[in-house]
């Protein structure tokens, strides 16, 4: 009676950049302003919305907001970016290169979306083979 019939509908893109994830995993959050230096691994869902300097090592999804920068390697098994990275790329499923992207560097996924206006230079690797090569 009071309630709505109505569901939120989000797409894969909105529920990665809100840091959700299907898993219900928790999200490591890491804020604008923040700078990481040296070498940077967790194994649960991680939002960047500051700066690293150094490799990238996430277990699950790894998001990238507008301000976020990442100087290094970054492995993942998903991610979302809509920030810059100088460094190679080595995600084992989705890649989405959202509009606001810069990549700066080689590119190994399983699947890569890219969104308009999102640029990168370097070599671009895509598909199973590629991902089984880099493992």
């Amino acid at each position: 009676m009071f309630g709505s019939n109505t569901k939120e509908k989000t797409s894969p893109a909105s529920s990665t950049l809100n840091g959700t994830d299907k898993e219900g995993s928790a999200t490591t959050v890491i804020a604008k302003g923040t700078v990481i230096e040296g070498k940077f691994a967790c194994n649960e869902n991680v939002r960047l919305d500051g700066a690293i300097h150094g490799e990238v090592k996430v277990d699950k999804r790894f998001v990238m907001g507008d301000t976020s920068y990442v100087q290094g390697n970054i492995h993942a098994r998903d991610a979302a970016i809509k920030g810059k990275i100088k460094g190679d790329l080595y995600i084992k499923e989705a890649l989405h290169l959202m509009d606001s992207a810069v990549i700066e560097g080689n590119i190994t996924a399983k699947t890569m979306i890219v969104e308009e206006g999102a640029r990168y230079n370097g070599s671009c690797k895509i598909g199973e083979q590629a991902v089984v090569a880099k493992s």
